[in-house]
């Protein structure tokens, strides 16, 4: 197993349980029982790719599957079940303790790495941890079980370990098995993607979201604001609690309420917040909730519906109640997106980055004001 030094973790949520110290997995009946289904069968393909939106439970599948396999393979006592119907492996069971201490020895965890010199987790899974994980496949076990990499998230990698993980999907060991987390596969390379068999996970509904949200640490997070900007995440949901996401939103809808005439020192102020490199994460969070915002307008337009949320109706009735209203918002998402990214990238003033945000989606209030049926 890869070195864990005391650092944060890349693959874990901030203020939640990481994947493999969470107990129950909540709203994956149906990926898991495909894989159970290819155990079952004898047909347990030797790479998986676990999709789906980010927070939803992608990686906490991952170490469920690696866990029932380890415990499956200690479990050969003659009264055993021929058929196994569940994943689930208790907290109190040995491989359960050893796993969420990441003492297993037969698992290895690829994940972003420690930059020693920066101090600070590297952007990308690099090439030389997938090399780790090809070595790590090289050693036989010593009691002949499983030997089981998880790569989280495989979205992550760089190119050139994307290629050397694709050597080790085209020529597997024997009884190892590869577990690819990816919120986005659509950009791993194909080759990958077709040397995998695909879990597809869906997306929570409230209230399993709610059992989710309950067994990591929040049991007073059923919100419909909360399901509704989350899209069904538990991940998101614990981020939005985390970084006043809810706060933040009404803001953001307030602001709005009053374009296509915003004030202007009220802008200033809501952005001045998100300056100052402690302010990081507000600022991300901000201009994440500023474009759901405004997606959320321009879906409204588009299908003549009906925003729930308070502050939400009243705004769309005004300002995108038709397509071509919406088209104004669709249009500014895409443009304010691209720079956002380029504001980022030239580390431009956070603040400075907000007023300009602000003042664009003003311009465009004045623009969709004028297109009301």
């Amino acid at each position: 197993m890869s070195d864990v030094a005391d650092i944060a973790e890349p693959d874990r949520i901030e203020g939640a349980p990481h994947p493999r110290e969470t107990v129950t997995l909540y709203g994956q009946d149906a990926a898991a029982n495909t894989f159970l289904d290819a155990f079952n069968q004898g047909r347990l393909h030797h790479s998986w790719l676990i999709t789906g939106p980010k927070g939803i439970g992608k990686a906490t599948l991952a170490w469920n599957i690696a866990r029932f396999l380890f415990a499956s393979d200690s479990d050969t006592g003659m009264f055993a079940p021929d058929v196994q119907d569940t994943l689930h492996v208790p907290a109190v069971d040995p491989v359960f303790r050893r796993i969420s201490a990441l003492s297993e020895p037969g698992i290895f965890l690829c994940r972003r790495p420690w930059d020693e010199k920066k101090k600070k987790l590297k952007t990308a899974i690099t090439v030389d941890e997938v090399r780790k994980l090809k070595s790590f496949f090289t050693l036989s076990s010593a009691d002949g079980g499983w030997r089981i990499a998880i790569v989280d998230s495989a979205d992550e990698m760089n190119k050139s370990a994307e290629n050397a993980l694709l050597k080790v999907l085209e020529e597997p060991p024997e009884k190892t098995l590869i577990l690819l987390v990816s919120h986005q596969p659509a950009k791993l390379l194909p080759t990958i993607r077709s040397r995998c068999r695909e879990l597809r996970c869906s997306t929570l509904s409230p209230d399993t979201l709610s059992l989710v949200m309950e067994q990591a640490g929040f049991p007073n997070a059923e919100n419909d604001a909360l399901n509704a900007l989350s899209g069904g995440s538990a991940g998101e949901s614990i981020d939005l609690l985390a970084n006043d996401g809810l706060e933040i939103y009404q803001t953001i809808l307030s602001l709005l309420g009053t374009a296509p005439r915003m004030n202007r020192p009220r802008i200033i102020a809501f952005g001045e917040k998100c300056a100052g490199k402690s302010s990081e994460n507000r600022f991300n969070m901000t201009v994440r909730l500023t474009l759901l915002a405004l997606s959320r307008l321009a879906l409204n337009g588009a299908k003549d519906g009906k925003l729930a949320l308070d502050g939400e109706t009243a705004l769309a009735a005004r300002l995108s109640s038709n397509p071509y209203q919406a088209h104004e918002w669709a249009t500014l998402v895409q443009e304010l997106n691209g720079r956002i990214t380029h504001a980022r990238a030239v580390n431009l003033d956070p603040a400075q980055v907000i007023l300009d945000t602000f003042l664009s989606i003003d311009a465009t209030a004045g623009r969709a004001s004028l297109l009301s049926a």
